[in-house]
């Protein structure tokens, strides 16, 4: 067989992926064993199966498919992309149009303090490059010293050496004699499960006054800059005390530290703004976008800079020593100019902002603030966290809560919606596009997988 082939049944389909694959973040015995379900179709906000079962994805794939599945608009992008110019790079001293247009509008919707933007093919590569260029610019400036970053502990900036690095993954570390040299990490501003009698905003500033304390001890003259998530997405969708990012941008701009928001799965209108810094109220350095850049139709990241790191880096650089092949790629470029027309020309993110993502929110807690096996509602936005707390009143957490939480994410497939777990919270980020009767619809089924969920506990 030559060509795709969509008639083989079921197990024909799981048969030759456990012949072949290595799927992401799970034991392959265990899921060889276990049977992956082939997803086959996607339209709006539900995907199917290949035995016909329909699911309404609450997590728009792993947060990306932004604009929903089966737009007719990005897949004729692409098609005329394709017959146009399939391929050329920007090596050779060469650039074309859909790279130039994308960037064009890209920068209308970015804050004014940036100008340029290096892109990847995903946000892992977006945070590898991230580390190259926060090095080089300040060997620019003269000061070479400066080379550590310090991220987060349960922060997520990818997968690649260098990005499982930066994050604090503790279990990824183990696996690759990570992190590299001069990478160092603060803890999380997790007040729920770390913040004990503290008030969260007594937390929040106790929680971002580490990163000082952690620049003094390294040496301020040694630190290029902080990394991190705007609210943090795969370790668990943890939104930080309000008085946390204005003391961690204050302590920043004191040390002369640059500030790198990961915006890989906060940008393009997750939280109602187009970029999540933008809701928290600070102003980063760089970001690193990707995901929601194209809405996951096709692989694409980026490394956005300031004005002032850009042109330090263009008028006094010299050559950088960096390029990937498919570093602007003609067809991503279109269909991520597609995917923000139609995100800006459609309303999108305004309706997350003022409609459906305060409908989201409000439904949540009705639905889980009184929930016994529920300790904390968190979220803006379409993106959203429930806490799972063995006892709510001392917000005890469960010793086995990933255990608890992988369990209700299972039977979520059951009731036919897809939700994900994080240690102890369940975490939903759908598309943008998902009507108030599918909003309706993702929280009613969800509820059904946490009812039954404490009902085996002996909850309810």
């Amino acid at each position: 067989m030559t060509t795709l082939d969509t008639q083989r049944s079921t197990q024909e389909y799981q048969a030759i992926d456990a012949s072949h694959h290595i799927h992401a973040f799970i034991d392959q015995k265990a899921l060889n064993a276990e049977k992956p379900r082939v997803i086959t179709k996607g339209y709006g906000a539900y995907v199917e199966d290949s035995d016909g079962n329909r699911y309404l994805d609450g997590m728009s794939g792993l947060w990306c498919t932004n604009i929903g599945y089966g737009r007719k608009d990005l897949v004729a992008a692409a098609a005329k992309q394709m017959e146009d110019l399939s391929y050329y790079n920007m090596f050779f001293h060469t650039t074309h149009p859909a790279v130039i247009e994308l960037s064009n509008r890209l920068f209308d919707f970015l804050p004014k303090r940036y100008s340029h933007v290096v892109y990847t093919n995903s946000g892992s590569e977006a945070n590898e490059l991230l580390i190259r260029t926060v090095r080089r610019y300040w060997d620019v400036v003269g000061k070479p010293s400066k080379k550590i970053l310090i991220g987060r502990w349960n922060g997520y900036h990818g997968s690649t050496v260098g990005s499982a690095s930066l994050g604090g993954f503790k279990f990824m570390h183990e696996m690759g004699d990570l992190p590299i040299a001069n990478i160092a990490h603060i803890g999380e501003p997790y007040w729920y499960a770390h913040g004990g009698a503290a008030t969260p905003e007594a937390f929040g500033l106790t929680s971002a006054q580490e990163l000082e304390a952690t620049i003094l001890a390294l040496g301020a003259e040694n630190v290029g800059a902080f990394v991190a998530e705007p609210f943090q997405g795969a370790g668990g969708m943890i939104f930080p005390p309000a008085s946390y990012w204005p003391e961690i941008q204050r302590i920043c701009r004191k040390y002369n530290v640059l500030l790198c928001a990961d915006e890989v799965i906060g940008g393009f209108g997750r939280t109602g703004e187009w970029f999540s810094h933008q809701h928290f109220g600070f102003e980063p350095d760089t970001l690193t976008i990707a995901k929601g850049l194209t809405s996951g139709y096709v692989p694409m990241g980026g490394l956005v800079l300031s004005r002032h790191m850009a042109d330090t880096l263009v008028e006094n650089g010299g050559v950088f020593a960096h390029g990937l092949t498919y570093s602007g790629h003609p067809v991503a470029a279109a269909v991520a100019l597609a995917n923000i027309n139609a995100l800006d020309q459609e309303g999108i993110v305004e309706r997350v902002k003022n409609d459906t993502g305060p409908y989201l929110q409000k439904l949540l807690h009705e639905t889980f603030s009184m929930h016994p096996l529920i300790g904390e509602i968190q979220g803006q936005g379409f993106v959203a966290a429930i806490q799972f707390a063995q006892n709510k009143a001392t917000r005890t957490l469960f010793e086995n809560e990933t255990e608890v939480t992988w369990r209700c994410r299972t039977l979520g497939f059951e009731e036919g919606v897809i939700v994900r777990s994080t240690a102890g919270r369940i975490i939903m980020a759908p598309t943008l596009v998902m009507t108030r009767d599918q909003i309706d619809e993702l929280v009613e089924k969800t509820h059904r997988a946490v009812n039954r969920t404490a009902q085996e506990l002996g909850l309810l």
